[in-house]
């Protein structure tokens, strides 16, 4: 075999793997997009550790103000803004768009840690997001509990129990990522009203969750 032969066939192998990866991934998505147990299950096994890791690398320069709630509502704030609106963040991804569901995933969750320091009124400066690029894994995440095997599942059931006001309010504040006064303007609410409501729909998933978890 020549070397130019050799070198089509190396092309070929990696293109055809790139298919392969392509279309597991469109595949995985279409199971999300469907509320598939077995297909959220998976996609915590390859993409929690990488949201983990994304989370930690915006907030560890500001350990000493960010605590592990902090880290935990953050975590929660990406599941939310991939199942809000009827997951149209989710449906958002296409591997058209040229990127890897991993580096999407990334830099999703990037963008959710910072809007949660802005709105916490930090400022950080925004770092490169190439990084996201490899920080793939299909290892499980070993901090995964029982407690959080059912969580996408859950919360998408829970949010569809939502009355139409808090839906719309879940959208624009972890959805949309819009500031308390926009979305104080947009409701016609006080700002206070706009975080004691954050609170509450919080802590709403957070019991359904635990119940569930208990239940299990």
């Amino acid at each position: 075999m020549s070397v130019r032969e050799s070198g089509f066939f190396e092309a070929g192998t990696v293109s055809e793997a790139a298919e392969e990866r392509n279309a597991a991934e469109v595949e995985l998505v279409s199971g999300l997009l469907k509320s598939e147990a077995r297909a959220w299950r998976t996609f915590r096994e390859r993409y929690d550790r990488l949201i983990h890791r994304c989370i930690a690398k915006v907030v560890r320069r500001f350990s000493r103000i960010v605590s592990d709630d902090d880290v935990q509502e953050i975590y929660s704030n990406v599941y939310v803004l991939l199942l809000a609106n009827d997951m149209v963040k989710l449906r958002s991804w296409s591997p058209a768009l040229g990127s890897r569901l991993s580096t999407w995933l990334g830099m999703i969750t990037i963008h959710a840690a910072y809007d949660y320091l802005r709105q916490r009124r930090r400022e950080p400066k925004k770092e490169d997001l190439s990084f996201a690029f490899d920080l793939a894994s299909n290892l499980p995440d070993p901090y995964e509990t029982a407690a959080l095997a059912q969580r996408a599942n859950i919360t998408a059931r829970t949010l569809e129990a939502f009355s139409e006001r808090d839906r719309t309010f879940a959208t624009l504040y972890f959805g949309e990522g819009m500031t308390p006064d926009e979305i104080a303007e947009r409701m016609n609410i006080s700002v206070k009203t706009v975080y004691t409501k954050k609170h509450k729909i919080q802590a709403r998933l957070e019991s359904v969750l635990a119940a569930e978890a208990q239940a299990a």
